[in-house]
């Protein structure tokens, strides 16, 4: 199964979005399964159901951290390359998808109590697959061509 596959796959089994595209470039990033899983828990529904910036772009965003990424502080000419990379995957998402906003993208604000309301009927998460999707193809062009 390929990664972009596998992120729909991951979302579809109730894991939320961020961890769903994360986990499936495990083996880019350079961490396990359970690791993935953990470290993107909380930024499902727009980091922690706030609506802010989708999970799936964030999610994305700390699979190329973990590529790309640099632990050395002194090190800034790669540190400035990850931006480089984010800000293009980010355009790229916001392209494709209309917006990097989470509450924007689903149609209902997690963060109030009406959008809870919403949150909680059947298929209120329907679209995120394509989200997911998106996210993972970006990711997976990009990853293709570094």
């Amino acid at each position: 199964m390929n990664r972009v596959n596998k992120a729909v796959q991951l979302f579809n089994s109730n894991f939320n979005c961020s961890q769903a595209v994360l986990t499936a470039f495990v083996n880019i990033a350079g961490i396990d399964e359970k690791t993935a899983l953990k470290v993107a828990s909380g930024f499902g529904g727009g980091i922690g159901c706030t609506g802010g910036t989708c999970g799936a772009l964030a999610g994305a965003v700390m699979a190329m951290g973990l590529r790309y990424g640099t632990a050395d502080a002194a090190d800034k000419t790669t540190k400035f390359e990850v931006y480089r990379k984010v800000r293009l995957l980010t355009e790229e998402y916001k392209l494709r998808a209309g917006s990097t906003i989470c509450r924007d993208l689903i149609g209902f604000d997690m963060s109030t109590p009406e959008g809870r309301l919403a949150a909680k009927a059947p298929r209120a998460f329907d679209r995120c697959d394509d989200f997911v999707r998106i996210a993972a193809e970006i990711l997976e062009e990009m990853l293709s061509t570094q």
